[in-house]
């Protein structure tokens, strides 16, 4: 069947062997899928049902393809002249085998391609919690979120609040609390983080004996103890003897010179020190003796060293023997050159860690071993009461309704007689849970009882530690199986991608740039050749572009002349800009864009460097927050304003601590602004009044929106897309907002960070721009991959990072030895052991660099172009790139060919050239509309909410704060913003001392509002005591239990009545146990005086017709609703009202009503 001309012929007829069981390597372009295709087709002519076959890919694009291509086949099989060419011919001879066992058994598999189990291993996983809802612990099956992010946050919230429930793990969190500070948010967010990646350490927290002090200290002295053994190892004897030497004799210096000196251990030291942990202070003496700080060997021999000046002799003899001595010392470093094993050695060690714990160390860890389980149990109340999980949370419930291998359940009893075949694609990037269930659905699966596993992956493409990937896992599938299965090793080596000379350029570069040797604990993947398939092409393959600098200008215009030659060439090619991080096309895509080169980008530029949005944002700001000088600024700066840098000056220089809004509404201020300047500034103010006005009237979108709208924002927009941008935004504005206000701008600055522009509609396939990770499994004739020189950032740091290195004869999975460490106290430096399984991960991440790298020069067919820049030193030779750049892991392959363009650089003596000047000035730095622009007449029956129809509608009087003063109303606001936050989550969620923890979020708030920094905290205070009475009084956590159906807080109600556009917001609506919806209103007025009673009797008389009008738009909105009782709640009283709303007979009495509200 399969072409015998291609050199891995052999393996693939041998993975199409219906009754052994594989695992193949399949590298970039060797046609895996169709292999997997191959292999689906030769079990279905030999099953009783397709449903026995079940295959598992990772993406439903993956899953769809697959599909399409079986389908393809049967369809393909009916035509009666096969292909000439493989693999396609291959697939036919298979696929008419299949149309005859489809027509034999019935199948029908054109019309029903659902019977091909072709499925993610989400959806895998989901399918097996469905059919055992009571194993898997979910009952009826949840919903399944990809943002769970608010989830994880809520659950790391409730974890924290338990330090004054009284519980026995109040105390960890009081130890975990003053470990960092009190920083409430930055716990909660590093809480958040953990429960992301449960699955990897949950199982660790749950064995008792693993985490005994003694068994984990053990850990430390065994990962010691194959340090000192691996350096021992690479010592030869006379190289001992002889360093042993000079370590006594600078010892013997130091004692006076520096008794604090490693050194000085060493000063008894005849023989070579052992291997054990106790022996590490005497080797760590050795490398401060003979290494640099950077672990290179040294060349002098100093005072501070142990080896004094001849000169300080106190007589010729000892001037001699110091001499001598220095001499000799200086002669054995220059011998120490070619041992370069040695030297790597020795250098590590100085990154092992201690051998023991301190004790703040380990009281901290017993407090996370008690709250980390506990942020996973409130996890899952907070699923529960949600009504859904995240995709970790449903892999871990599948392998729950399997069981353990000794005991399977029903349900894998089950599957075990269903399935008969197991194939599964990207087996690379499995993780530890999908691996434990692969396992578990394979339990008991012997060679030759008729069932069978095919895994399908490169290692050398395993890119996804961030998802929890963990390459190990394949090396150990390669050299044991899966579980107790033995699966058949197999190879493929032909590259049907790319032409000869790419393949050859990448066998060249990446048997350099990959490890040598595969290693199952750090990832370590060596390169595998291949074999091109396609002849080469005239054109060079492989470019590289080297820069020397920091700036990546020069870099973007060279991206934009390749991208503009390739298309002149080849108008119909497609090409690829690869990129690591979407920062490094800060530089690309305006040039792009300048060029007139129209691309696809798919999550990939940042909205938030937008204009539109960057200047939509600082409106929403400074609507809400009228002492945010910097978003006030920003708006009187952009288009639709645009005043000069003098007139700004003039509002903001002069006065420094004034609000903007003051300024603006100052006349003897505005006067002295340029006459231009006051007409623009005119126009907005205008505009703006009229929104701050409405703020309790509007939602914040449509007072975003409609301020955007009514100043020109639309206008000052260069390209119709930049309008699609405007709607993302205000899209998440009105998923932000809370209680018609923003309540948190952290929050909103953290969703604008997350937005992508949309994909241009007019943009074809043939230029694209995505990351690396994202064009894993794609093609493209060109390929371009920038900013190879610039490194990630750093992952921030982890409550408790954790590693595991494999036991003594052990493998992967099979009795790790655990290595854990906590995060290190507010204001100090991780600790060493901290900083050693720190160091452990970045060497997994040094390696899967290179992997990363790997996968973005195989996506090339015809050319590929890698660019990179460096520094150049005092000589102007290339320096080393930074250590976790990619160049850095390409550097042994294209060193010379930087070296070479410094060469160039130098010889041609290039003189500075002479820079265009930089015009600063107004008139060159931003457009601005013109100053007769006028907002346009909205279209027939159109109208807007803020400033055009004041007259054409009626609002209802907003909600009024009875305590004295500007102060206490904004508190008022900040009150309802919080009530509706309690109403949202439950109060049961909520306690006294979660409303403590919030005083630096409440100060936010108010000091949004522009309560004054002297009355601030007194505003605090009473803001707090007011949330607190709600939260114990039980009338209150009545009105915002979540129990209620139909619940609404803050629900903006409208209507037509009598003629006239009526308008309101309902602080809290719903719907009680015996049906009738209630509507209550809040009043945060106070009462001082001593009858409370009449007091609220007469508030009520006051509140009543505005309620009952509130009453009658709802019973206009929902005429179904026979029941409406109407609520007056005082939380700073505890008080409370309530009355029975009748709908009124006549339309004379529902005038009246109307009448009465408006008056």
């Amino acid at each position: 069947m399969v072409n015998s001309s291609i050199p891995d012929t052999a393996a693939r007829r041998q993975a199409l062997n219906p009754h052994q069981s594989f695992i193949v390597q399949a590298p970039a372009g060797s046609g895996k899928t169709e292999l997997l295709t191959q292999r689906y087709l030769v079990l279905l002519a030999r099953v009783e049902a397709p449903e026995e076959i079940v295959a598992i890919t990772f993406t439903r694009k993956a899953a769809a393809e697959m599909r399409y291509r079986i389908v393809e086949a049967l369809i393909s099989a009916r035509e009666n002249q096969p292909p000439q060419a493989e693999p396609a011919k291959t697939t036919w001879e298979l696929a008419r085998v299949v149309a005859r066992r489809d027509a034999d058994k019935g199948w029908e598999l054109e019309r029903h391609p659902s019977r091909l189990r072709i499925q993610t291993i989400d959806s895998l996983c989901a399918s097996l919690t469905r059919q055992m809802p009571l194993l898997s612990r979910f009952g009826a099956q949840p919903g399944i979120t990809e943002e769970a992010e608010n989830l994880y946050r809520q659950a790391a919230r409730a974890t924290l609040t338990e330090v004054e429930s009284g519980a026995e793990w109040s105390a960890s969190v009081e130890v975990l609390l003053r470990h960092l500070n009190n920083d409430w948010g930055k716990i909660e967010t590093l809480l958040s983080a953990m429960l992301t990646r449960r699955d990897q350490w949950l199982r660790h927290l749950t064995d008792d004996k693993r985490l005994q002090r003694e068994s984990l200290e053990e850990v430390l002295q065994a990962a010691i103890q194959a340090g000192l053994q691996k350096v021992s190892c690479c010592c030869p004897e006379s190289v001992m003897e002889e360093g042993l030497g000079f370590a006594r004799f600078a010892a013997g210096n130091l004692a006076t010179l520096d008794p604090t000196s490693p050194i000085g251990i060493c000063r008894d030291l005849w023989v070579r020190p052992g291997v054990q942990a106790e022996a590490l202070p005497q080797w760590l003496g050795l490398a401060q003796l003979l290494l640099t700080c950077e672990g290179e060997w040294r060349r002098q021999a100093t005072k501070a060293l142990g080896f004094p000046a001849p000169s300080a002799a106190r007589d010729k003899e000892e001037k001699q023997y110091l001499k001598a001595q220095k001499q000799s010392f200086l002669n054995f470093l220059e011998r120490l050159g070619g041992q370069e094993d040695l030297r790597r050695a020795l250098h590590s060690l100085r990154s092992l860690p201690p051998a023991h714990y301190i004790e703040s160390q380990w009281v901290l860890m017993e407090a996370l071993f008690q709250l980390l389980p506990l942020a996973v149990a409130q996890l899952q109340l907070v699923f529960q009461e949600r009504g859904e999980v995240d995709f970790t949370e449903v892999a871990q419930r599948a392998v729950a309704a399997l069981g353990e291998a000794e005991a399977p359940t029903d349900l894998a009893l089950v599957l075990d007689y269903q399935i008969r075949h197991l194939l599964m694609d990207e087996f690379q990037d499995t993780s530890l849970s999908q691996y434990i269930l692969l396992e578990r659905l394979t339990t008991g699966w012997e060679p030759g009882d008729g069932r069978t596993l095919l895994v399908v992956g490169d290692p050398m493409q395993s890119i996804y530690r961030f998802r929890e990937a963990e390459v190990g896992l394949y090396l150990q599938a390669w050299q044991q199986g899966v579980g107790q299965l033995p699966l058949i090793p197999l190879t493929l080596s032909v590259n049907f991608r790319s032409q000869q000379g790419i393949v050859d350029w990448v066998n060249h570069a990446f048997c350099q740039v990959l490890p040598a040797t595969e290693e199952i604990a750090t990832g370590a993947v060596p390169y595998s050749s291949s074999h091109a398939f396609h002849p080469p092409r005239a054109e060079k393959a492989v470019q590289i572009h080297p820069f020397f600098g920091k700036g990546l200008a020069e870099e973007a215009e060279v991206v934009a002349r390749l991208v503009e030659k390739t298309k002149q060439v080849a108008p119909d090619s497609t090409i690829a800009i690869l990129v690591r991080s979407r920062g490094h096309l800060a530089e690309i895509v305006p040039l792009l864009r300048e060029a007139g080169l129209r691309f696809r980008a798919l999550e990939i530029e940042p909205l938030g460097n937008r204009p539109v949005v960057q200047d939509l944002l600082a409106l929403t700001k400074a609507l809400f927050h009228l002492g945010d000088r910097l978003s006030w600024l920003t708006i009187l700066r952009a288009p639709w304003c645009g005043l000069t840098l003098a007139d700004l000056y003039v509002l903001a220089g002069e006065d420094q601590q004034a609000a903007i809004w003051d300024r603006i509404q100052d006349d003897n201020c505005v006067q002295r602004l340029s006459g231009e300047g006051q007409q623009r500034l005119a126009r907005i103010r205008r505009v703006l009044a009229e929104a701050l006005r409405e703020r309790r009237r509007v939602s914040p979108r449509r007072r975003v929106e409609g301020v955007w709208l009514a100043i020109g924002g639309p206008a000052c927009v260069p390209e119709p897309t930049a309008l699609e941008e405007a709607s993302v935004y205000l899209d998440l504005l009105e998923q932000e907002a809370v209680a018609d206000e923003v309540l948190d701008f952290a929050a909103l600055d953290e969703g604008v960070r997350k937005l992508f522009a949309p994909p241009d509609k007019l943009a074809d396939e043939t230029l694209q721009i995505m990351t690396i990770h994202r064009a894993k499994g794609l093609e493209f004739d060109t390929v371009i991959v920038p900013g190879l020189g610039h490194s990630p950032r750093y992952e921030s740091h982890q409550l408790l990072l954790w590693a595991e290195r494999p036991a003594p004869d052990r493998s992967l999975g099979n009795d790790n030895q655990l290595l854990l460490a906590p995060i290190a106290e507010t204001g100090q430096q991780p600790d060493a052991i901290y900083h050693y399984i720190k160091g452990l991960h970045e060497e997994k991440a040094g390696f899967e660099n290179g992997r990363l790298l790997y996968v973005a020069a195989t996506r090339a067919k015809h050319q590929l172009h890698l660019l990179g820049q460096v520094l150049l030193d005092k000589t102007d030779q290339p320096k080393a790139p930074p250590k976790r750049s990619l160049l850095a892991s390409l550097w042994p392959a294209v060193q010379e060919e930087f070296e070479a363009a410094a060469l160039s650089l130098r010889q041609a003596c290039v003189q500075g050239e002479s820079e265009d000047s930089l015009n600063f000035s107004d008139s060159g730095l931003f457009s601005r509309l013109s100053i007769q622009w006028q907002c346009p007449d909205p279209l027939p029956g159109v109208t807007t909410d803020i400033g055009s129809l004041p007259e054409a509608a009626s609002a209802l009087e907003p909600i009024e704060f009875d305590w004295a003063g500007e102060t206490v109303r904004y508190m008022g606001i900040v009150v309802h913003r919080y009530l509706q936050l309690i109403a949202q989550e439950g109060p049961e969620h909520w306690n006294p001392a979660q409303i403590t923890a919030l005083a630096p979020a409440l100060r936010r708030a108010l000091m949004g509002q522009g309560v004054a920094a002297d009355e601030l905290e007194s505003a605090l205070e009473r803001t707090q005591e007011v949330l607190k009475q709600t939260l114990e009084d039980p009338q209150g956590r009545w009105i915002l239990s979540s129990s209620h159906r139909q619940a609404l807080n803050e629900y903006p109600l409208s209507g037509i009545l009598n003629g006239r556009i009526i308008r309101a917001v309902i602080d809290r609506t719903f719907v009680d146990q015996e049906g009738v919806r209630w509507i209550v209103d809040y009043k945060t007025g106070s009462h001082e005086g001593s009858d409370r009673e009449a007091f609220l009797d007469r508030e009520q008389e006051r509140y009543r017709l505005q309620l009952e009008s509130y009453a009658a738009l709802m019973a206009l909105k929902e005429p179904e609703t026979q029941k409406i009782r109407l609520g007056l709640y005082y939380p700073q009283l505890c008080g409370w009202r309530e009355w029975i709303w009748s709908n009124p007979e006549s339309s004379k009495d529902h005038h009246q009503v109307m009448k009465s509200v408006k008056k």
